[in-house]
């Protein structure tokens, strides 16, 4: 009894340009195959037509019908003897790869706080000291018990934040003796960001106040 082999995408050959599947890759390997120069010319027109139909939102884009006729060559391995409004394009400006972007080699100290604090820390330790010095030293500390809260949810004392504070400079940073931050309300409510901001129960009451005074 014959076995039917079934054939998987991951043991053909890989698409230039998936967003047009296979069956475009087998329409431009046709098109290469066709001896004479004119037909080739208008079956190429007709694949550009059918890429613009398998992917419409192209339109949308500046210079769209250039771009198609590009992906055509690229589809094609830039080897498409065809009479096009555009020239072939330069294979390799399409096959340069993009600049790496420097990464971060070091991890963030305490991810809650950010690696921006520890910037601003670091900035902090080159200062002179003085009272200038000590208020921002002030500030840095208020808004990293804010951000504290907001993770934590739960009290921190003064002296939590000054030991952050001098264990993410390498303790290179030292908090001024008698040092105090500005109390926090004990109403303040403290919470992780959201991706939209629910009406506050206040705007729900004035609401229901103001549908009630039309009704009158």
């Amino acid at each position: 009894m014959e076995t039917i082999r079934h054939e998987y995408n991951t043991e053909r050959e890989k698409l230039k340009i998936t967003e047009y599947g296979r069956n475009v890759l087998k329409m431009v390997e046709q098109l290469k195959e066709i001896p004479d120069r004119a037909k080739r010319s208008e079956q190429a027109i007709a694949v550009v037509k059918t890429m613009e139909i398998l992917n419409p939102g192209v339109k949308i884009q500046e210079d769209w019908e250039h771009k198609l006729w590009d992906q055509l060559y690229i589809i094609a391995e830039f080897d498409l003897d065809i009479d096009s409004p555009y020239p072939c394009p330069i294979k390799e400006e399409f096959e340069t790869k993009p600049v790496p972007l420097p990464m971060k080699g070091t991890k963030i100290k305490a991810t809650h706080y950010g690696r921006n604090i520890e910037k601003i820390i670091d900035l902090l330790c080159g200062e002179p000291d003085g009272e200038v010095k000590t208020a921002m030293i002030r500030s840095l500390a208020n808004y990293m018990r804010t951000q504290y809260l907001i993770w934590n949810k739960d009290s921190v004392a003064d002296e939590t934040i000054f030991a952050d504070i001098e264990k993410l400079s390498d303790y290179r940073l030292k908090v001024p003796e008698g040092l105090a931050l500005k109390g926090v309300s004990q109403d303040a409510s403290f919470s992780r960001p959201t991706l939209g901001i629910k009406p506050q129960n206040g705007s729900k009451n004035r609401n229901k106040y103001y549908k009630k005074g039309k009704k009158k």
